[in-house]
């Protein structure tokens, strides 16, 4: 078993590190940590083609927006996203806005 220090890590990847398969050494599951400075502007969710996410704030609020629809997310919520679902974040807290996400293959994909 190993233990990563995802802050970190993130720190040191523009605020966000996607824990996955060069990681973990599989290819069903990833864990992504990011956090948006404030104001920060235009951070890219999307799982892409075969892949499903559950996006959950645990700090800050952020505005979510795609081609369809914008929402505010609050700490505490989530919201799941299906393949190639594209949507931007922007931090609207007065501090940093972190969240976590859990990834893996839609049903019938691999790699």
């Amino acid at each position: 078993m190993d233990i990563f220090n995802i802050i970190e890590l993130a720190e040191k990847n523009g605020g966000e590190y996607v824990l996955g398969s060069s990681d973990l050494h599989t290819h069903a599951c990833y864990f992504i940590y990011g956090e948006l400075t404030k104001d920060e502007k235009g951070r890219i969710i999307s799982p892409g083609k075969g892949h499903e996410e559950i996006i959950c704030l645990t700090d800050g609020e952020v505005l979510v927006h795609g081609e369809e629809e914008t929402f505010t997310l609050k700490t505490g919520q989530t919201f799941h996203l299906i393949g190639d679902a594209k949507y931007l974040m922007d931090n609207q807290g007065k501090d940093k806005a972190v969240y976590v996400i859990s990834g893996g293959h839609s049903e019938g994909h691999s790699h």
